[in-house]
């Protein structure tokens, strides 16, 4: 057989991609940020000090929904490009930085490491710019879709710095601070 895919079999096949890898990515993402006890339920979250231009709790959920819908697109669309040149050190690159994504969470909210956090939102940043710029050389439309999250994380790092510098004691601020394990 030697008939090429239609238009219709082709994007069918990239939504079977985008069928696993975008409830994936949502899935892991929410399921870190539920683990830690991320947000503004969290006891030493409430008490902690915080900068003006600190969101609502509402808009972290919301944002966070869109960001990893985004990013699971692009990696759908990566994942879809079998063939293509530097697509396994795209998705290295992006398996990198989403563990880094997947352990921000765990490390601010539920051991209560700013500093850690800190160096692991910075570190998730240099690998999504260079998981964007890979992406990039393979899908123009996945690296655009890397965009909103690579902002996102640049102010995410900005408010989890400026929150460390509020809070300069802040591993003593609640009953059990400084606790590493994360109870799930």
């Amino acid at each position: 057989m030697s008939e090429l895919a239609s238009p219709g079999q082709l994007r069918m096949s990239f939504l079977r991609v985008a069928m696993v890898t975008v409830p994936l990515i949502l899935f892991l993402g929410i399921l870190s940020g539920v683990a830690a006890g991320s947000g503004y339920g969290n006891p030493w979250f409430a008490a902690l000090a915080k900068p003006a231009a600190m969101p609502p709790g509402w808009v972290f959920p919301v944002v966070w929904t869109l960001l990893y819908i985004l990013i699971g697109f692009a990696l759908a669309m990566i994942l879809w490009a079998r063939g293509a040149s530097g697509r396994g050190i795209a998705i290295g690159l992006f398996a990198a930085q989403f563990v880094l994504n997947l352990a921000w969470s765990p490390t601010f909210f539920a051991a209560h490491r700013m500093g850690a956090a800190f160096a692991i939102i910075l570190l998730m940043i240099v690998l999504t710019i260079a998981t964007t710029l890979a992406f990039a050389r393979i899908r123009s439309r996945a690296a655009l879709l890397m965009l909103p999250y690579l902002l996102w994380l640049c102010f995410a790092a900005w408010l989890n710095h400026s929150i460390e510098v509020l809070n300069p004691n802040a591993e003593t601020l609640a009953p059990g601070a400084g606790s590493t394990q994360v109870q799930l």
